[in-house]
């Protein structure tokens, strides 16, 4: 199914290539302006490595690394040099790029951003993490949905970040919307290795769809992440992965979206995303097309709460050396708000 990595590429596939990048160390401008040239590299790396490759994807925090610092100095915006030199290498190398940024946020704090570029070097696709990995990460939760564009070669492409991906309800959400290749970019380290995996296969299976996953590799000096490049087929099959670890390492598969739009349409047994909103229509024309989840219901209203949740130990930042909050979601700050 992998065409030999995408050595073979099909009239209908699309070639995905996964940077497992080397986890940076960033402590001021010069940092980041220093690794956005080492990310620039690297696409050119990409185009070289494998000509047909069609979309190079690099993990969340390629370009700040793990450190969490909310220094404004080192924050970016859609419009400053960074996201600049990344429109110009998808350009200059005719490729798709996938990229991370912690985003600056007059409002309270940055935002985890996502992009998504073409071959042109226009921004087709812009997201903000909505689930960041709490207590560990000040990121403010992203408060844009999820979208999908059509990607390279027609397919209909969505992007999650890292811990994104742990509810189901994100990927189903995306392949609601029509992706059939959903992107998981993420910095996981070891501990999460098994998770990683077994939710990557289980996004793919439950909702009939590609995913393209990848984390970042090697050591800081404090952190170890794992790279554990995946690409899954929508069968929940693992196409091609990385598992040696080595950094820099682009892994890379063809896969099918003509033969993802295949199985939605004539899967019976199995295509779950069509019998969530159908369900037992072997019994009752159309199936029933209620909703039978009290959480459905209760996020809708306002009123989620889990019966032990009198009981939940941590519920703010303060285990991982961040203040407690005292702004609600949607509340600036008062500097912004001026």
């Amino acid at each position: 199914m992998s065409g030999l990595g995408g050595l073979n590429k099909s009239e209908n596939g699309v070639v995905i290539g996964l940077v497992q990048l080397k986890l940076p160390l960033i402590k001021t401008p010069m940092d980041v302006a220093i690794q956005t040239a080492r990310i620039v590299e690297l696409v050119g790396k990409a185009r070289r490595n494998l000509s047909t490759m069609d979309l190079v994807v690099f993990p969340e925090y390629a370009l700040h690394g793990l450190s969490m610092d909310t220094n404004p100095a080192i924050m970016c915006t859609l419009d400053g040099p960074e996201v600049a030199a990344f429109k110009k290498a998808c350009r200059d190398n005719a490729i798709w790029g996938c990229f991370s940024i912690m985003e600056a946020n007059p409002g309270g704090n940055p935002y985890n951003s996502g992009l998504i570029i073409d071959d042109q070097g226009e921004l087709k696709l812009y997201y903000r993490k909505l689930h960041p990995w709490v207590p560990v990460e000040p990121w403010e939760p992203g408060d844009l949905g999820i979208p999908v564009i059509d990607g390279p070669k027609g397919c209909k492409l969505s992007l999650i970040i890292c811990h994104d991906g742990m509810f189901p309800e994100m990927a189903r959400e995306a392949a609601y919307k029509g992706a059939e290749i959903m992107l998981r970019t993420a910095g996981y380290t070891a501990p999460i290795r098994q998770a990683w995996r077994f939710t990557n296969q289980s996004n793919s299976f439950c909702n009939l769809m590609v995913t393209a996953n990848v984390c970042m590799c090697g050591s800081d000096g404090t952190f170890d992440s794992m790279g554990e490049g995946m690409i899954v087929n929508f069968d929940g099959s693992i196409i091609a992965e990385g598992v040696t670890g080595r950094v820099d390492e682009i892994i890379t598969a063809e896969v099918r979206p003509d033969l993802v739009r295949e199985a939605r349409a004539n899967w019976g047994v199995e295509n779950n995303i069509y019998q969530l909103g159908h369900r037992g229509f072997t019994a009752v024309d159309g199936g029933a097309q209620d909703a039978p989840y009290s959480y459905m219901h209760d996020l809708i209203n306002g009123r989620y709460r889990l019966p032990w949740e009198d009981s939940v130990k941590v519920t703010d930042g303060t285990s991982s050396g961040f203040d407690k909050p005292d702004r609600r979601f949607g509340d600036k700050l008062p500097e912004a708000a001026e």
